[in-house]
């Protein structure tokens, strides 16, 4: 049997090796908890540095420079209307919205009728037309209709009224309703005056390519059409069209042209000018183009 000593020798052993283990562990934590600290304080260091360089710690608040969208267009489902033609949608951003921009309409009923687009009351129609006219979407066309209104209708390759590209833009420049209580006051201008150039939807407020173009005056107590333009010349040739002979359409409504012979042979959009017009078209001189402002 073991003496009594080597029974005390192995105790101590066993005492000394838990004493041993216990200071592992307790070095291990310490190692863990400097560690954890140290990463702590590093993450720290790096979010400030973060905030510091976005200037959070800045006096005054850094301005947003980021391109701001001008126009949205919505997507139209072409399986479901086989009248849009789809030929890409307009930029959204960085488009023009100061000044005007000159449109030439050819067509097959005499001079070229000469417009300005409002960028400043209709800068998406304007976009919207000039990225079509580049597309050549007017090209051939017909003006299917010769509205009750007193408006030329233009810029449906379809010829239907539902035709258009495969987008559509929002309401703009809308003129504002008449109090339904207040009477027309004597010379106060007409809602669409002769020379006005309009959008016209189908359903309304679902813009695409159609428009009209006003060779006479049309007062309503419910505007719907957005003036987006004026013609500045061949008003003479949009008084033309708009005497012609109508028949039904098919549809009930005598307003498309007896002889189907009204053709845009072009559209062609230019440069943005920085300068400032109206809307309203003023009154024709005796040559047939429109007077300037």
């Amino acid at each position: 049997m073991a003496s009594s000593r080597d029974r005390q020798r192995k105790l101590a052993r066993a005492k000394l090796d838990r004493q041993l283990v216990r200071r592992a562990a307790a070095a291990r934590r310490r190692r863990q908890i400097q560690a954890g600290v140290g990463a702590a304080v590093i993450l720290v260091l790096i979010v400030a540095g973060s905030a510091w360089a976005l200037g959070a710690f800045d006096d005054e608040p850094k301005e947003n420079t980021a391109a701001e969208d001008v126009c949205l267009w919505t997507p139209q489902d072409a399986s479901a209307n086989t009248n849009l033609k789809d030929v890409g949608t307009p930029a959204t951003q960085g488009l023009p919205t100061d000044g005007v921009r000159p449109m030439t309409i050819t067509t097959s009923q005499g001079a070229p009728i000469t417009v300005e687009l409002d960028l400043a009351g209709a800068p998406c129609a304007a976009a919207s037309i000039a990225h079509l006219s580049s597309r050549s979407f007017y090209d051939n066309t017909k003006c299917h209709e010769i509205t009750a209104e007193g408006a030329v209708r233009c810029g449906d390759p379809s010829g239907t009224g539902l035709g258009g590209p495969t987008y559509s833009f929002y309401d703009e420049n809308v003129p504002t309703a008449p109090s339904p209580s207040a009477s027309p006051a004597a010379g106060q201008p007409a809602t669409y005056p002769k020379g006005t150039v309009a959008m016209v939807a189908n359903p309304p407020g679902a813009n695409g390519s159609q428009f009209l173009l006003f060779f006479k005056d049309f007062t309503t107590a419910d505007p719907k059409y957005p003036i987006i333009g004026r013609v500045t010349g061949g008003i003479d040739v949009v008084t033309k069209i708009g005497a012609k002979p109508t028949v039904d359409n098919g549809a009930g409504a005598k307003v498309k042209p007896k002889d189907d012979d009204v053709v845009v042979q072009s559209v062609t959009v230019g440069e943005p000018v920085a300068q400032v017009t109206t809307t309203t078209a003023p009154t024709p001189s005796a040559s047939g183009t429109a007077a300037a402002s």
